[in-house]
């Protein structure tokens, strides 16, 4: 059973929901990333979401494209994601998965990217732009190493595609709220809530939802609907704007902690300091 397993498990057992954030690999350096995990897992984050820079983000909205380009100026590259990856496995056992688009790891090799993400303690990945009809190489590869290759649907894919991806998902089933790009906002929950329950009827796999989410407020009503529920730009926006802050991390981790107890179903408490820019 892999760590993603293991996390779903356990937070079945206690009747919660996963909260997964994600932040991109190297923004605004990779020692400040390591800090930013480490933070985010105390303030309650169940699994950690690692963006590796690329220049032809096709899925990503501005603030995560900005962040991928502060990063990609530090010459950023997936070999230095694994690294950081090995990085925090020496201190933490939260659960990592990689956001990599298919040209990174074509370059980096596929077996070579699975043996070493592997070492690294990486545990699992997510690559938006590979549907699983041409990636039957990676499926191997990262049936071999043991790391979950995570899937995605969306609003529009139809119920015979749904079956697939969720037979050959692993870790959990990555359901994209909306028809758009990162950052883009959620407003239509009721669609969302139906697409969930006609994908519970064809798997028991855990789905989480991304895309759209930006508040507390959002993150806990998506967390009554899913298993868990992914947060991306508000998180990575916070990090632009404090980013030469040396409280970062305490900000960071702040608004995380409001996440993580909007998704246990706790009172959010309005934040001025952290969260009053936010949209």
């Amino acid at each position: 059973m892999s760590r993603i397993d293991k996390t779903f498990e356990r937070l079945r057992r206690k009747k919660e929901k996963a909260l997964i954030p994600y932040i991109m690999a190297g923004d605004p350096y990779l020692e400040r990333t390591e800090e930013l995990v480490l933070a985010m897992e105390r303030a309650g984050a169940d699994i950690v979401e690692l963006g590796v820079p690329f220049s032809d983000p096709i899925a990503d909205g501005p603030v995560i494209q900005r962040a991928g380009q502060r990063s990609l100026k530090w010459k950023t590259a997936l070999r230095d994601v694994l690294r950081l990856a090995a990085d925090i496995r020496k201190k933490s056992e939260i659960p990592l998965v990689l956001m990599s688009y298919t040209n990174p790891i074509l370059r980096f090799g596929i077996e070579n990217f699975f043996k070493e993400a592997a070492a690294s303690g990486v545990d699992g990945v997510i690559i938006p732009d590979l549907p699983p009809e041409e990636g039957r190489t990676v499926i191997e590869g990262s049936r071999r190493s043991g790391l979950d290759w995570i899937l995605l649907a969306a609003p529009t894919t139809p119920p015979e595609r749904l079956r697939g991806l969720a037979r050959q998902t692993r870790g959990f089933l990555y359901y994209v709220s909306l028809t758009g790009i990162t950052g883009a906002s959620l407003t239509d929950l009721s669609e969302v809530k139906t697409k969930l329950s006609a994908i519970r009827r064809i798997t028991d796999q855990p789905i989480a939802v991304g895309f759209g989410i930006s508040t507390p407020e959002q993150a806990g009503a998506v967390a009554g609907m899913a298993d868990g529920v992914i947060v991306g730009s508000a998180i990575v926006r916070l990090i632009e704007e404090h980013m030469e802050d040396s409280d970062l991390p305490i900000r960071v981790a702040a608004f995380v902690k409001q996440l993580k107890l909007a998704v246990k179903g706790g009172r959010v408490r309005r934040m001025t300091t952290v969260g009053e820019k936010r949209s």
